[in-house]
């Protein structure tokens, strides 16, 4: 059964000379997570921001921290991301040689547990992890760079997904998993996001634009 829609902006988008404004900013106009975006030029090609600033950011929202880890080795930085505020932490099944032990890692820490899956990687990967995550993350668009165009192909990704979800969940008492999708996301895509299953949106581009006085509109514009 899909949940209620949450919107978790990208600050890879906002301005990082005000980061902590901007989380603020975001918190009061109605974002339900604060998705952070972590990449270390050798998974992914581009560099972002590591542990020190998620703890810097920590105080300024009571929102869950939703870590998008696009790192390898990603187990060596597991633990101190969840020390830095982290509350939900999602890996690349290509990232470690044991995805399953990657999981169980994030759980003892005491945070929630996502699997991120690239366009092209495939729903396989999920087969023997779907009852013990929290989160499946949808790539729409190849990890690296903010601002790419929404790829056509999630949307059957996503529909598949929340059969598979929901039928785990329904098996395990109705237990919440969060469908999530993160690529080119603005309201047209956000409302074929939303009809394929998903129920959390990550947005960068399309919440940030305008400045903090037009947050709260971009936000409910693509909740729907």
């Amino acid at each position: 059964m899909q949940q209620k829609i949450k919107i978790a902006p990208s600050i890879l988008s906002a301005d990082f000379a005000r980061l902590g404004a901007e989380v603020q900013a975001i918190t009061a106009a109605g974002a339900d997570y604060v998705h952070v975006d972590v990449m270390d030029g050798h998974f992914v090609p581009n560099l972002t921001i590591g542990p020190m600033v998620v703890k810097a950011l920590r105080p300024h929202s009571t929102l869950p921290f939703d870590v998008h880890l696009m790192i390898a080795p990603v187990d060596a930085f597991a633990q101190e991301f969840a020390a830095a505020g982290a509350d939900i932490i999602t890996f690349h099944p290509e990232a470690g040689p044991h995805p399953h032990r990657t999981v169980q890692l994030i759980k003892s820490l005491g945070k929630k547990a996502g699997v991120s899956l690239n366009p092209a990687t495939p729903l396989s990967v999920l087969d023997h992890l779907l009852p013990e995550i929290d989160l499946v993350l949808v790539m729409s668009v190849n990890p690296g760079f903010g601002g790419q165009k929404y790829i056509a192909s999630a949307t059957d990704k996503l529909r598949e997904l929340r059969r598979r979800i929901d039928d785990v969940s329904s098996r395990q008492g109705g237990r919440p998993i969060d469908l999530e999708v993160d690529g080119g996301i603005n309201e047209e895509t956000a409302r074929i996001a939303i009809a394929a299953g998903a129920d959390v949106l990550v947005a960068g581009t399309a919440t940030f634009t305008g400045g903090p006085d037009a947050y709260a509109g971009n936000i409910a514009r693509l909740r729907g």
